[in-house]
Parts: C-alpha cells; structure tokens; sequence
C-alpha cells in the first residue's frame, strides 16, 4: 500500500470531462465515463467528480450522471458540486458516493458540514478550500457567491471547517490551476501546520517530482487532473495514470515506514 495516495481529479460541465485553466476556461476532452473505465483499468485507489457548473447555474448534483459514475467506477468515489446539505448528501452516498466535497456549503453555512458529518462521519465528510495568489503574492479565498470569496483568512476557515466535521481538506492552489508547471508547496506547508486531518493538495501538478514536491510539504494525498489527461507539450489528451511500481519508488509504501 502507497504512503500517500495519488488522486484523478475530474472535471465534468455538462455531462462532458473538461479541464480549466485558473479555474477559468473550460475545454472539453471528453466522456467521463471512458476516462473511468481507464482509470479502473490502471487500478487507481480513488477519484474525485467536480461538477464546476452545479453551483455557478445555482443548480443541485447531477444525480443522473453520478449514478452513471458510481455504476463504472471500480475505486471509491469522492463528489463535489451542487450539495445544498444534508439531502443531497444523503442522495449521493445513497448511489454509491463515498466523501462527499463540500465548497459553497462550507463557506455559507458550516452547520450543513456538522450535518452531514453527523449523519455519515467526519470520513466521508471533505471540504475543499480554494486559495488564490495575486501579482503580489497575497493569497486569498476563492469562492464567488459567498461572504468569504476574496478573505485572506483562508486559514481560519481551514480550521473551522476542521472544528465542524470535516475529516479531510482539499487544497486546491486556483493560480496553479492547469499550468503543470509545479505545485505552491508555501501554500501546501501552511495549511500542514494549521490542519489536523489529511490534506489533499491539488494545482500545478506537470510530473511525478510535483507530486513528490507536494508530499514533502506536507501534503498527505495528491490530486491531479491535466497530468492525468494530457500529454506532451501540444497538450494531447490522453488519459494515464503511474503504475504501482512508479509510485512506490517514488513515495514509499506502508511498509517501508512501518
């Protein structure tokens, strides 16, 4: 077993398997479902379904489309977008949803992650915390529509989405976001210190040295999504995945530090 998992990050709009850029320009490569059925091929240990439309369209989960996931899927299954509270959540586990990922609900209404966590636990409970950096370096919460939406208290939200059930946070550095071009392991020590459930870095991800970069920080997982989808420098999309010999000799497995 891996001393740190590596996660797929898929991103769907509209049914369709997209990948941004900065959060920002979606660009369509594909049917989720086949990358899924790849996926489940290469043996990964888990994903995660971001439906970036769900919120931004004020609409609930795509049902529908995360029972067609969870019917494919061979690895547990980790969804964002849309989840209102506790319904919805319910409604997800009940096809098949493993951790549901929480954004807007968190910034809006913290009781709605006690909730859910009540209901399911707090390790099927992941708060996702989106971390823009600007021209001159400071870093700020993105997420449009709510109160925080440009506070730079990122961490004080960390830390009370921690206090209201969260068993998992998923840091995702928005500047990094598609450019494969490194990870901000500042931003990845910081939020180590400050948490004290396992942290999920996600943003910059171009080779496995990022993820091993990451890691070092003091990520305890890594999320990937253009590493897993493109290939080469023209961007060619071709859905991949390390085998377990690469992993492991690039993060160790259990053994090793048992």
């Amino acid at each position: 077993m891996l001393s740190n998992r590596v996660i797929p990050v898929l991103l769907v709009k509209d049914d369709g398997l997209v990948k941004t850029r900065g959060f920002d320009h979606p660009t369509y490569v594909g049917d989720p479902i086949n990358a899924i059925r790849i996926f489940n091929e290469k043996e990964v240990d888990e994903l995660a379904l971001l439906d970036i439309n769900a919120t931004p369209m004020h609409q609930g989960p795509n049902f529908e489309l995360v029972q067609d996931v969870a019917s494919e899927c061979f690895m547990p299954l980790a969804y964002g977008g849309g989840i209102r509270g506790l319904d919805d959540a319910k409604r997800l586990f009940g096809l098949g949803v493993e951790k549901v990922i929480l954004r807007s609900l968190a910034a809006s209404h913290l009781p709605g992650v006690t909730a859910i966590a009540s209901y399911a636990g707090s390790s099927s409970v992941t708060v996702s915390i989106d971390v823009l950096r600007d021209g001159s370096g400071r870093r700020s919460l993105f997420c449009p529509g709510s109160d925080l939406h440009g506070s730079s208290d990122w961490v004080g939200h960390l830390r009370r989405s921690i206090d209201a059930g969260a068993g998992e946070i998923v840091l995702n550095s928005v500047d990094r976001d598609g450019g494969m071009a490194g990870m901000d392991t500042g931003l990845i020590s910081e939020a180590a210190t400050a948490t004290t459930v396992p942290l999920v870095a996600v943003g910059g991800v171009g080779s496995l040295d990022h993820i091993k970069e990451a890691i070092q920080a003091g990520a305890d997982a890594v999320g990937c999504g253009s590493f897993f989808v493109f290939h080469g420098p023209r961007r060619a999309v071709l859905i991949t995945y390390p085998g377990y010999a690469v992993l492991s000799g690039l993060l160790g497995t259990v053994d090793d530090v048992a």
